[in-house]
């Protein structure tokens, strides 16, 4: 009884070596590994004569191809501009720190002349305070020495001098306002 749907190949045992270690490594019957063979060149219109295979070698090539057009769009687009930029901000970096250390210098002048102004303004609150004392020593000096000038007009009057008031008058207004000039 012979199945009209077998077909059987001869070749050589080197080939049915080859094709035995195929089969175990990759876990099929020689008889599936085959069918899947001519599917795989039937499907993919591969020529097995041909070792370097073109087609695959153009896929490859296009393949790679646009992975180095897209590399090199994404340094255009990305990488150049960034490398621009990170050299315009260095740039401006460095001039502001020339711009940061002359404000330093101008800081610490400012820091040595506000000193000395405090220094100054504290002299002067001590002056202005020494002269307020005075002043109002001076003014309780007036009002003790118009106590004296008081008692002595009140006790000379009772003393009874004869002395016209016109002159008492003068006598008095001029002691006070010589008292007032102090």
């Amino acid at each position: 009884m012979e199945d009209n749907g077998i077909k059987s190949i001869r070749y050589p045992v080197e080939a049915d070596e080859k094709l035995a270690k195929l089969a175990l490594k990759l876990g099929r019957s020689k008889k599936l590994l085959f069918m899947q063979m001519i599917d795989y060149f039937y499907k993919s219109k591969k020529d097995p004569a041909d070792l370097n295979d073109e087609l695959l070698k153009k896929e490859l090539v296009n393949g790679v191809n646009r992975i180095i057009s897209s590399i090199r769009r994404q340094e255009s687009d990305f990488l150049l501009p960034l490398i621009t930029d990170t050299a315009k901000l260095l740039q401006i970096a460095l001039n502001n720190n020339k711009y940061l250390n002359g404000l330093s210098v101008y800081a610490l002048d400012d820091e040595k002349k506000i000193k000395d102004i405090i220094y100054r303004m504290g002299l002067l609150d001590k002056a202005v305070s020494r002269i307020h004392t005075y002043y109002e020593e001076k003014a309780l000096l007036k009002i003790r020495f118009r106590k004296i000038m008081e008692h002595y007009i009140t006790q000379r009057e009772t003393f009874g001098w004869p002395v016209s008031s016109a002159k008492k008058e003068e006598l008095q207004s001029h002691v006070r306002q010589s008292l007032e000039n102090l």
